[in-house]
């Protein structure tokens, strides 16, 4: 794949786009790939993948009905129509009808957005030395896997606390107490909302944004 182009791989097909050209999605069959004709809860232009100077895009084409792009760690941002997204590397658009959800892949190069304390020189310590040990990882694995899942599968929601130490064979409590006691140490370490009633939100997009767990993290609780 060249530098400037993308791939997008669409129910297994594959297609590389060139830097002047792009790609189209929705129910009209004048799209580059029509996601369902016969779907109308899909907006005839869902939307379209396109290149911005040095940046490929994704664009919310609709007046009506918006999709999701799922970034690289399993993070699910939602774009209302007219909205766009630099594509950073390996995307999925998840587009939900009526019928079925439809998910594209996305592979294109890196973004190159300098994140802020890159640019001010400012470091960063949040979290700084807090170690996890093989129990942590699997706790958070069987909690978060849900956002490390693709197709089908994917669900950008942390599992139930009873769920997650079924699928370890763990008591309830030994799931608990391990997340809280990991909870408690990002806190003192400086990590916001470690605490309240989002705080599994918030520790799910630590662990995944930090590398805590990854993808490959999914062979952990699948054995």
């Amino acid at each position: 794949m060249s530098t400037q182009s993308l791939v997008v791989t669409v129910d297994g097909v594959r297609r590389e786009i060139a830097a002047d050209a792009s790609f189209s999605f929705g129910r009209a069959s004048g799209c580059t790939v029509c996601l369902d004709p016969d779907d109308p809860a899909i907006s005839r232009l869902a939307g379209e993948i396109e290149r911005a100077g040095d940046v490929w895009l994704v664009v919310n084409r609709s007046r009506s009905r918006q999709f999701a792009v799922v970034d690289q760690y399993g993070l699910r941002r939602v774009l209302g129509p007219g909205q766009r997204e630099p594509v950073d590397g390996r995307v999925r658009v998840i587009v939900d009808g009526a019928n079925a959800s439809h998910e594209l892949i996305v592979e294109g190069p890196p973004a190159g957005i300098v994140a802020a304390d890159d640019a001010t020189g400012l470091p960063t310590s949040a979290g700084h030395g807090v170690i996890i040990n093989d129990a942590d990882r699997h706790a958070l694995v069987a909690l978060f896997a849900g956002y490390l899942q693709e197709g089908p599968r994917y669900d950008p929601n942390p599992k139930s606390y009873a769920a997650a130490a079924a699928r370890l064979g763990w008591p309830r409590t030994t799931l608990v107490k391990r997340i809280e006691y990991l909870r408690t140490r990002l806190a003192n370490a400086g990590v916001p909302n470690m605490q309240g009633w989002n705080a599994l939100s918030s520790l799910a997009e630590y662990a995944l944004t930090t590398g805590m767990i990854t993808r490959e993290d999914l062979r952990l609780i699948e054995q």
